[in-house]
């Protein structure tokens, strides 16, 4: 009862609301990768899909949560090559990031060849299971690195746990806006594959041992959409204008 009652206390308080907060933001390149992908499916599946993937998100963060002694393992050297060292995080991370580039630039260039009736069969050709296969490996590489962020920011790993079920749960609140947003605006949707290029540099830079702040990513990303609403809205005025000629 006592160990219970140590929980709520105002520190524990604000590294809840903290770590909470953190996991949102780690988890945005998460709902924007779910999102791209959830939308080659058919539109009556594309729901479910966001809902599998964000669930299987939250299950891959609370397992590693409660292996937090593997987690410590994965940044212990494996192989010191010189003076690099190997770690079992840096070569998820590679392999990760790996896959996110390659993925988001597979991804551009469909977009930019590809004509309305070849997208459309595309959709057709798409199955749920490829789709869900992939949101897996991509759940599973952002849920490593969000895991390791939790576990070096609170002391309680039931701490952790609430953070990560808030933030999936912020995430399954505006994934079906944030897809609808995307898909309706094929220019917002080539600026979201190019943040995931971004990032997939940063997880390639991370694996190499050459650490990137993420505010600087962050910084860029934030930058980059408030332009992209300037052109939203300019385009929407010129729209509007053409109608009243």
């Amino acid at each position: 009862m006592e160990m219970v009652a140590g929980l709520f206390t105002v520190e524990n308080a604000i590294a809840l609301l903290t770590l909470s907060v953190m996991e949102i933001v780690l988890g945005i390149d998460n709902i924007v990768m779910l999102s791209i992908l959830t939308n080659n499916l058919p539109e009556n599946q594309r729901g479910l899909g966001r809902k599998i993937g964000l669930g299987l998100a939250m299950i891959a963060r609370l397992g590693l949560l409660w292996t937090v002694s593997w987690i410590a393992k994965l940044t212990d050297p494996l192989v010191t090559i010189f003076t690099f060292e190997i770690t079992g995080r840096a070569i998820v991370l590679f392999i990760g990031g790996m896959f996110l580039v390659g993925k988001a630039t597979f991804e551009i260039h469909r977009t930019m060849e590809e004509a309305e009736r070849e997208k459309t069969n595309r959709e057709k050709a798409v199955t749920f299971a490829m789709v869900m296969v992939q949101v897996a490996v991509l759940d599973a590489v952002f849920s490593l690195d969000s895991v390791i962020t939790a576990v070096g920011m609170a002391q309680h790993i039931s701490i952790m746990a609430v953070a990560i079920v808030i933030a999936i749960t912020v995430m399954l609140i505006f994934s079906s806006a944030v897809s609808t947003f995307i898909d309706r605006h094929p220019t917002v949707k080539m600026l979201a594959l190019a943040f995931l290029i971004l990032i997939g540099v940063m997880l390639l830079a991370d694996g190499l041992g050459k650490h990137i702040d993420r505010a600087y990513i962050y910084f860029a990303m934030g930058f980059s959409v408030l332009v992209e609403v300037l052109n939203l809205r300019l385009r929407h005025k010129h729209a509007r204008a053409a109608k009243l000629i």
